[in-house]
């Protein structure tokens, strides 16, 4: 028998695909799940999942959160909000609910868009896209924002504007108002159009 291995895999933000049905159903790669204390994000060199910092404050993710593979936010992303000035060069935030608790990461899920969350963070647009697991016995049927309770999406709205917040430092973030899948698909769609810009090589 013979002792081969694969050593390679592929890098989750450029190796990955955004999804067989975008923008409706997109992948998501969790870097963070609701028990974690700590920040983790993938190194944008190796791929390795990496420590970006410990929380400052009590409060903790509400959600799974991580990224939609090959998208990117850039000039079409910032276009789409009026305030920015440009977007944050970063890929695409996912926060993806779930009924039962999934305390992994450097997973990857299959996520029904429902809306999002545009947030702003000094000066730069960096939108959360907002989903549910897909096939989730309690919330896999919602196809829209509207059709989710009030306070989860509260919950979320307020970690992030509370997340960075330092004593005696201005609070840079602010989000506006919520948005269901229409303009969810079209935050989607420019961050894969910002990607194929930006990482031309990267497009087969």
């Amino acid at each position: 028998m013979s002792n081969t291995y694969h050593e390679w895999r592929p890098h989750p933000w450029h190796g990955l695909a955004a999804g067989t049905d975008t923008p409706r159903m997109v992948n998501a790669y969790i870097e963070i799940c609701p028990t974690d204390l700590v920040k983790y994000e993938v190194d944008k060199e190796t791929g390795y999942l990496c420590i970006d910092r410990p929380f400052r404050t009590s409060a903790q993710q509400p959600t799974l959160y991580g990224f939609v593979p090959r998208t990117y936010c850039g000039d079409r992303v910032r276009d789409l909000m009026p305030e920015a000035e440009c977007g944050d060069g970063d890929p695409l935030d996912i926060c993806l609910i779930s009924e039962l608790p999934i305390n992994k990461t450097e997973i990857l899920a299959t996520a029904k868009v429902i809306g999002g969350l545009p947030m702003l963070d000094g000066g730069e647009a960096d939108d959360k896209i907002i989903a549910v697991l897909d096939q989730d016995g309690v919330y896999g049927d919602l196809n829209d924002i509207s059709e989710l309770p009030s306070v989860i999406v509260e919950r979320i709205a307020h970690y992030f504007l509370t997340y960075k917040m330092v004593p005696g430092k201005a609070n840079k973030v602010s989000i506006g108002d919520a948005y269901g899948f229409e303009h969810a698909a079209k935050v989607i769609e420019a961050s894969m159009a910002d990607y194929t810009t930006e990482f031309p090589e990267s497009v087969r």
